[in-house]
């Protein structure tokens, strides 16, 4: 029996990863392995294509007439074109929230970091000037501190409940109040002004792109620390430099950039900044689930059944 076609236009960390497994269960179409260009190789198998597997890089759906299904390896979908997908009829699924315990602790663990100054400290370790009787600077804890968090979604309530356990008070901004113990404040503006933290952990939309602006990291104020694991454009970069740089807030822990893979210099300076190559949710164990969530996915789709994690149901 003839396998199904898979198109791989960029190939995601689980793709690689589970490659073998991949090629096991559907003929693999590998664009970027042809010496066509991306253009000419979809032209080719514009027909025969039903699926594809992406990341992080949006696929050109204007080649494919005949795609039923797009799989993201990841958990965000902002690189997807949904409209079109829904004006195609062309189902779209992503990992749910197979990634949403890791990056929760990246998250706090970023957080930690920049309290306690623990990266710093490595450093300070590390370049031979601690017998020097060099005075470090002091921490801060992060028991009894306000943290707000922007986006209450399966990463944001995670966050929440690890915080909580810490000892700090918990409020959020999300698109609609919701039923959990923590303050609502549909003002992300407002939510800075009051908390010491701000935890990013919204989805990257149009209404989100630099939602975090000069007036929200102006409102966090010069002992406030910005978090960011969910998208870099969500936060205005070039303002949060120039207010790092100017001691305008504390610190901040940064996974996530706005032009990934570059990064600011200035940011590249700062010791009271952690920064982390986009890397929260990349863990053996999250790779594996979801490698077996995308399996689940295809394999339901070229059985004509129900996918398992819709982001557009067939």
């Amino acid at each position: 029996m003839e396998l199904p076609e898979l198109l791989v236009i960029h190939p995601p960390p689980v793709f690689i990863i589970h490659q073998q497994q991949f090629s096991q269960k559907f003929k693999l179409l590998k664009a970027y392995e042809s010496p066509l260009s991306t253009e000419l190789f979809l032209q080719a198998h514009a027909q025969s294509t039903k699926a594809l597997i992406c990341y992080g890089k949006s696929p050109i759906l204007r080649h494919l007439p005949s795609l039923g299904l797009v799989v993201t390896a990841s958990t965000g979908f902002n690189h997807i074109n949904l409209p079109e997908c829904r004006r195609r009829s062309i189902a779209v699924a992503n990992t749910a929230d197979v990634f949403s315990e890791d990056t929760a602790d990246i998250g706090v663990g970023l957080l930690i970091d920049v309290l306690r100054k623990i990266s710093s400290g490595d450093r300070f370790v590390r370049s031979g000037i601690w017998p020097k009787n060099v005075q470090y600077p002091l921490g801060s804890k992060l028991g009894g501190k306000h943290v707000g968090i922007v986006g209450l979604g399966n990463i944001g309530l995670k966050v929440a409940t690890r915080l909580e356990a810490f000892g700090c008070t918990i409020s959020y901004n999300s698109r609609q109040k919701k039923p959990v113990p923590y303050d609502f404040y549909p003002n992300v503006c407002e939510l800075a002004f009051n908390c010491n933290i701000l935890v990013i952990c919204c989805t990257l939309t149009i209404e989100t792109r630099h939602m975090i602006d000069k007036d929200v990291l102006k409102a966090l104020g010069k002992d406030g620390i910005l978090i960011n694991i969910a998208r870099g454009p969500i936060v205005d970069e070039k303002e949060l430099v120039k207010l790092l740089v100017e001691g305008e807030i504390a610190g901040a822990g940064l996974d996530v950039f706005e032009n990934e893979p570059k990064v600011p210099q200035e940011l590249i300076a700062l010791d009271n900044v952690v920064l982390t190559p986009h890397r929260a949710a990349f863990t053996e164990e999250a790779f594996r689930d979801a490698f077996q969530l995308v399996l689940a996915n295809l394999e339901a789709f070229f059985s004509n059944k129900p996918l398992i994690s819709p982001v557009i149901d067939e």
